[in-house]
C-alpha cells in the first residue's frame, strides 16, 4: 500500500460521506414538494416491501403537491397506508387512480426542529470524514514505521489528508448551509 493508494480510497470514503449527507438532506421535508421525500418509504407489494418508486410514478406538478401514480389500481390502498405510516406528517388523497399528497406549510417551530436535525447530520459527516482521516493517518504511519517510507513522506502524506479533511469538511458546511437557508425560506 502507498500513501498515493491510501490518499485515493480515503477521498473516494470521504466523497461517499459527502454523498450520504445529500441524500438524507434530500429526504427532509422543507416545505418543498420532492421526489426524494419518498424515498425511505416502502409498499407491501404482493408480500414484498418495494420501494414506493418501483410501484407509482412519482411527480410534482406544482411546488407544494406530489402526485403518486400506482401502475396498478390495486396498489392505492396500499400507498396510502405506507405514506400514513411513514413519519413525514402527510396526509394523501385519492380520487382513485392517482393519490395526491399536498406539503403544508412549515411552522417556525417545525422549521427550528429541522434545521437542529441538519446541523445533527452534518456533525455525523465531520465527525464520518475525521474519522477517515485518523485512519488514513494511520495507515501512513504504519508505513513508516515498517520502513516502507520515510519521515517527509509521512509528514507530506499526513499534510494531503489534512487538506483532504478540509475540503469535504468545508464541503458538508457549504451543503449545511444551503439546506438551513432553503427551510429557512417562507
Amino acid at each position: 500500500m502507498t500513501v498515493k493508494a491510501i490518499f485515493a480510497s480515503h477521498e473516494d470514503k470521504m466523497k461517499k460521506a459527502l454523498e450520504v449527507l445529500r441524500k438524507e438532506y434530500a429526504s427532509l421535508r422543507a416545505g418543498r414538494a420532492t421526489p426524494a421525500l419518498l424515498d425511505k418509504i416502502t409498499v407491501d407489494y404482493y408480500g414484498t416491501p418495494t420501494p414506493i418508486n418501483q410501484v407509482a410514478n412519482i411527480s410534482v406538478p406544482e411546488p407544494r403537491m406530489i402526485v403518486l401514480q400506482p401502475w396498478e389500481k390495486s396498489m392505492i390502498s396500499a400507498i396510502e397506508k405506507a405514506i400514513l405510516k411513514s413519519d413525514l406528517g402527510l396526509t394523501p388523497s385519492s380520487d382513485g387512480s392517482v393519490i395526491r399528497l399536498t406539503i403544508p406549510q412549515l411552522t417556525k417551530e417545525r422549521r427550528a426542529e429541522l434545521v437542529k436535525v441538519v446541523h445533527k447530520k452534518a456533525e455525523e459527516s465531520r465527525v464520518a470524514v475525521r474519522n477517515l482521516r485518523r485512519d488514513a493517518n494511520d495507515a501512513i504511519k504504519k508505513l513508516e514505521k515498517d520502513k516502507v517510507i520515510s519521515e517527509d513522506e509521512t509528514k507530506k502524506g499526513q499534510d494531503d489528508i489534512q487538506k483532504l479533511t478540509d475540503k469535504y469538511i468545508k464541503e458538508i458546511d457549504t451543503v449545511m448551509a444551503a439546506k438551513e437557508k432553503e427551510i429557512m425560506e417562507v
